[in-house]
């Protein structure tokens, strides 16, 4: 007797495999992105409010600082000081600061073994005098509650506070990033129901007290690295302090990289392979093999329509097309659902994910050739060292 399901089970293997697959990309986005927390929304001012210094690292900045400034000059409650620590800037910096009415303090040329940022900040804590310090990106835009609510957390944990703010995407060419923001939290490992693998921290918005920045070495203990401000979550977690990441959402916007497309080009050159290498191996599979099959699904889906419409291509082509259908319709719609809470990505970031993703890829080859081959990378005007730990230099 003929078994019925022996011509049927090859043919539905590659069917199974894909759906296997998506579950699998599915399920891990959700493990490592689990716990998108925020800011309390409606954090009350505390009765007892600290002197809060803040602290912005700027290299030509001109274009930024205004809405940032105005954004600080509202916070609710108000801070003691305002610095921004003009890194060697060419442009209008400094003027554009003190037109703010805040301090302009003026950085040196990095000592030897010191990255330019971590410099700036260090500079910057040295110039301030309140009792805790609240380190900001040139590009950060900050509600009126937000620091209420960066000082809540805080009060209830201690440590290093740190916000990866909503990316505010404005021209169509911003639009490629969108990988690049699932990407940097997801490796991170820092939205996990359970306690990250490793400490991670996101430089655009950290709060510390003072006591607890030099605690764990102030920014001397990172001089020499790249990625400063996981670095830092490291420093503090050695002194055996917490790190507490959240998202910013409403309550702490930025819009990166506006030059143009080579300024994102070369801003995610710098940032996305010094990044892959510091995520926990784990978080590193799990991005991995989430990025991994939407590249599948990608060429999958387009060949099985292909050979829908046509008939040609067959020999490329495996599975039904209304699974492969199946399979981009529900990644792009989880992708859209994880790009809404992380930035104002449009419709066709997420419904056109092989257009970011080319992009993704395209930015990301690029940047594993200068960081594991040249061993550098150019950005604002200097070149980032990346060939041994005391002889990198490196910008805001």
């Amino acid at each position: 007797m003929s078994d019925p399901l022996g011509g049927l089970l090859p043919d539905l293997v590659p069917d199974l495999v894909v759906v296997v697959l998506v579950l699998a990309a599915l399920a891990a986005s959700h493990w490592f992105l689990a716990d998108l927390r925020t800011l309390p929304p409606t954090a009350a001012r505390p009765a007892r409010t600290p002197a809060v210094s803040v602290v912005v690292p700027a290299r030509d900045e001109e274009a930024s600082l205004p809405a940032l400034l105005r954004s600080v000059a509202a916070l609710d409650p108000p801070v003691a000081e305002v610095v921004v620590v003009d890194d060697g800037s060419v442009d209008a910096t400094a003027a554009v600061t003190r037109a703010a009415g805040a301090v302009v303090v003026p950085a040196p040329a990095p000592p030897p073994g010191w990255t330019g940022k971590a410099w700036a900040c260090h500079v910057g804590a040295e110039a301030t005098s309140g009792d805790v310090l609240l380190l900001l990106d040139a590009d950060t835009v900050l509600a009126p509650d937000a620091l209420a609510g960066l000082l809540e957390v805080h009060a209830r944990r201690g440590g290093l506070v740190s916000v990866q703010p909503f990316h505010r995407v404005v021209r169509p060419y911003e639009q490629l990033s969108a990988y690049f923001n699932v990407v940097a939290v997801m490796a991170s490992s820092a939205f996990t129901r359970r306690p990250a693998t490793g400490p991670m921290a996101f430089g655009p918005c950290l709060l510390t007290s003072r006591s607890d920045l030099l605690s764990a070495g102030g920014h001397r203990a990172v001089r020499d690295e790249i990625l400063d401000d996981a670095a830092l979550a490291a420093a503090y977690t050695r002194a055996g302090l917490p790190v507490t990441c959240a998202v910013g959402e409403t309550a702490v916007t930025m819009r990166s990289y506006p030059g143009g497309l080579g300024q994102l080009v070369s801003g995610w050159t710098k940032n996305i392979a010094s990044g892959a290498s510091s995520a926990s191996p784990f978080a590193t599979l799990a991005t991995v093999l989430w990025v991994s099959v939407h590249h599948a699904v990608a060429v999958g889906a387009v060949l099985s329509w292909i050979l829908a419409l046509t008939g040609r291509g067959g020999w490329l082509a495996t599975g039904d097309v209304a699974v492969w259908t199946t399979a981009w319709v529900a990644l792009a719609w989880h992708l859209r659902s994880l790009l809404r809470r992380l930035g104002s990505f449009r419709w066709w970031a997420w419904a056109l994910f092989p257009v970011p993703l080319l992009a993704f890829d395209l930015v990301f080859a690029r940047s594993a050739v200068l960081t594991l081959v040249r061993r550098s990378v150019r950005w604002r005007g200097r070149d980032v060292d990346l060939r041994g730990p005391r002889s990198r230099e490196e910008v805001v």
